[in-house]
């Protein structure tokens, strides 16, 4: 050895005895020689070791306030540097230790590890298990996010129901009487101080209590009694790397999950305790109603009296096979709970709709299944987009991360749309098939093309809404123009529409219905029609049109300014009747009020804006406007059919109008035609 070393160990081992401290750490008797069952105890320890690292760490960068948690979790995780290693490790870390304590305790009851004279330490080793407990439910809360708020809003309700002191309870651990600051300040003092201070004292304790009476060997012994180390250090060892294995590789594989931060006026339909609380959370459902005290706290409350007093049961033999039965019945019961709820949750996608003949409870158990799996679907879509905005170059503005939700159009609109237009209006985005023969026609990637929502009318009763790139987009505009939609439920086919054979049906039908027939005239009005759609789209001026994305801007703007003319009245040079868009639609300078919407700005933001506000207006339906109300806002909330900060989302939204983290490549004139 160096003999600076040496001079600095035996300085130490001077004051503090080091050398003994070690001797006796290392060189503990094994019982029958070393064996892989006895690591579950040392996992732990590392387990707990690395989470109070990893939360240290963690703790540096978090901020607990209802406006800043899920920001700076949302900051660790995606842009401090290791920071998503990190989380993931602490994440995945606390959930392999409750597969870690559940086979430390199979060991200690299927050995007997917890009788006369280590009843000490089982009952010290049941406290450390309700205090890591505690720790996951309280760790649960502090993203902030909808899944952990929800969750945790589940648990506490179900707390308060307990008797005498239920009230009381969740007063305390809210810190009032709604869930906000002082709630998630309170979960993260229990998270980060009480409980692994709580923790700390009792791991020493039953350290100290092992180290007393040392490790129980199940007879009969396989060897003679070795030391701790080096054979056992090594197997301790090798598991321990195993689990540190298994959490990194779960970190890089999945991550740590944040869904959108929480959001108190709108609930998380699919909110779900996590894995290893499902089996109470399933076992809650045998006790409907006022039953429920039994599933929460009687029976949870006797199994667990029963398993503190497991030492004393197992005194004798028969005792000790009832703690191995109770063993058996409560992890199959619990798998097996589990099993149910994962199953019963997403029944709809593993299975077929029910048939007629299908009995109420299979429909009710369909139904449920399918409003879960849409939930989840939805929160993990809102997820992937707050974070997307929080990427973006505005960043997460001043008033927190909940501001972007409520301001994206992309977010907000199909809710707004089903809230308000959904009555009248289909939302109806491309087919798959016809979508990706698009995107490759045109291309671009199908997920610029989707708008987002599909919000399907059984009987609508106005047109479709939903258009490739936005409404008023080159595309949407053509599919007026067709005499086999134009009596569409895409267009005025609705049923008792008043203009289903009005004079715009009555032109388009006979028009160009007929020049069908004759190829080379039907080629020129074609060519004619796209022109005119040019025109319109660069009128709706969409951000994120086929015009915005052309690649050939020249051939495409004189393609815009001959539609331009065609629509002024070019149009009628080409038909043999001679009719043109102004002789109905009023068009910049040309044209008069009064018989049909203007074209002029068609569907840009402030025409669809005032459109909005007020169809009947003369610059839209008039006096022939006979159903839509007018959205616009008004000082009288009976009256008061939408703000203006909705009504401009869903403007935005059905223009296309909102953020992209990247832009989709350009197309040409020609691929998209």
């Amino acid at each position: 050895m160096i003999a600076p070393v040496r001079i600095v160990i035996d300085w130490l081992d001077d004051r503090a005895g080091v050398r003994d401290l070690v001797h006796e750490a290392l060189y503990e008797s094994v019982p029958g020689g070393s064996r892989w069952r006895y690591v579950w105890g040392s996992t732990l320890v590392m387990a707990f070791v690395t989470q109070a690292i990893t939360g240290i760490f963690l703790w540096m960068a978090y901020s607990p306030s209802t406006q800043t948690a899920w920001e700076s979790v949302f900051y660790i995780e995606h842009v401090m540097p290791g920071g998503w290693l990190l989380r993931g490790i602490h994440h995945y870390m606390a959930q392999l230790m409750i597969v870690l304590l559940a086979l430390h305790f199979i060991q200690i009851i299927w050995d007997g590890a917890y009788r006369a004279p280590r009843e000490l330490n089982f009952l010290t080793g049941m406290v450390l298990m309700l205090i890591v407990l505690g720790l996951s439910f309280t760790g649960y809360l502090l993203p902030w996010d909808q899944k952990g708020y929800w969750a945790t809003n589940v648990g506490t309700e179900l707390a308060s129901q307990s008797p005498v002191v239920g009230p009381a309870l969740k007063k305390i651990a809210l810190g009032g009487s709604d869930y906000g600051h002082q709630t998630l300040t309170r979960f993260f003092a229990l998270h980060a101080g009480v409980l692994p201070a709580l923790l700390v004292g009792f791991l020493v304790l039953h350290v100290l209590l092992m180290r007393r009476h040392g490790l129980h060997a199940k007879d009969p012994r396989r060897g003679p009694d070795t030391a701790f180390w080096p054979d056992q250090v090594l197997k301790d060892s090798v598991a321990a790397l195993g689990v540190l294995a298994a959490v990194l590789a779960l970190t890089v594989w999945e991550g740590a999950e944040l869904m959108a931060p929480a959001d108190p006026a709108n609930p998380y339909n699919a909110a779900r305790p996590e894995w290893y609380f499902l089996f109470l959370f399933q076992f809650l459902k045998w006790f409907p109603g006022e039953l429920e005290i039994w599933g929460a706290f009687i029976i949870p409350g006797l199994v667990v009296a029963v398993m503190f007093l497991m030492p004393w049961i197992g005194r004798s033999r028969i005792g000790h096979f009832f703690n191995i039965f109770l063993l058996l019945v409560l992890f199959g019961g619990s798998a097996y709970l589990t099993t149910q709820a994962l199953y019963d949750d997403n029944f709809a996608a593993w299975t077929e709709k029910p048939g007629d003949n299908a009995t109420e409870k299979e429909v009710d158990n369909y139904e449920a299944s399918q409003d879960f799996i849409a939930a989840k679907q939805e929160a993990e879509h809102d997820a992937e987009r707050v974070i997307e905005l929080a990427l973006s170059p505005t960043k997460i503005p001043p008033t927190g991360a909940l501001t972007l939700v409520y301001d994206d159009p992309y977010l907000q609109g199909p809710k707004l749309f089903k809230q308000h237009c959904a009555g009248c209006h289909n939302y109806e985005t491309i087919g798959a098939v016809e979508l990706t023969e698009l995107a490759e026609n045109a291309g671009v990637s199908e997920g610029d093309l989707r708008t987002g929502a599909s919000l399907s009318n059984p009987s609508p009763t106005a047109p479709n809404l939903a258009g490739i790139r936005g409404i008023g987009s080159h595309r949407w505009v053509r599919e007026w123009f067709d005499p086999s939609l134009i009596i569409s439920s895409r267009c005025f086919g609705y049923e008792e529409s008043p203009f289903s054979e009005g004079d715009m049906v009555t032109f388009i039908q006979d028009t160009f219905g007929e020049a069908g027939e004759d190829k080379e005239k039907s080629d020129g009005i074609f060519l004619a029609l796209n022109k005119i759609a040019w025109a319109l789209e660069k009128e709706a001026n969409l951000p994120n049109g086929f015009i915005a994305a052309a690649r050939d801007h020249t051939q495409l703007q004189q393609d815009i300014d001959e539609g331009v003319a065609l629509i002024t009245g070019g149009l009628g040079d080409i038909l043999d009747s001679g009719t043109s868009c102004i002789d109905c639609h009023k068009f910049h300078d040309e044209g008069e009020l009064g018989s049909a919407p203007d074209l002029t700005g068609y569907m840009s933001r402030e025409w669809l804006l005032d459109f909005i506000s007020n169809p009947a207006d003369e610059r839209f339906y008039g006096d022939s406007n006979d159903r839509m109300p007018a959205f616009a806002p008004h000082d009288d909330p009976q009256l008061n059919q939408m703000d203006q900060k909705s009504l401009e989302l869903i403007v935005d939204w059905l223009r296309g109008d909102w953020y992209r983290a990247e832009e989709a490549p350009a197309a040409s004139t020609e691929e998209v035609e």
